[in-house]
């Protein structure tokens, strides 16, 4: 079994988006698992965007009320 290569805090912050949208490789999947079962302030960081980007996704799936609907189409029909 290949040992795992220890990744520092740096690097993992810097593969962050990566690592959520699920865009790393195999290899650097698991130094990124690895660091992150190890490092509490790297896992509480990725944690939080991951909480982010789940709230601003769901807030891109609720629709607007029905008077804002029909104020921008009014505006629209102007221009």
């Amino acid at each position: 079994m290949t040992a795992v290569r220890k990744i520092s805090c740096e690097e993992a912050l810097q593969h962050l988006y990566e690592h959520l949208d699920h865009a790393l490789n195999a290899t650097d999947a698991v130094e990124m698992e690895h660091h992150l079962e190890t490092c509490r302030a790297c896992f509480s960081r990725i944690e939080f965007e991951k909480q982010l980007k789940e709230r601003l996704a769901a807030i891109g799936r609720e629709q607007a009320p029905e008077t804002l609907r029909r104020r921008l189409r009014e505006l629209l029909r102007r221009f």
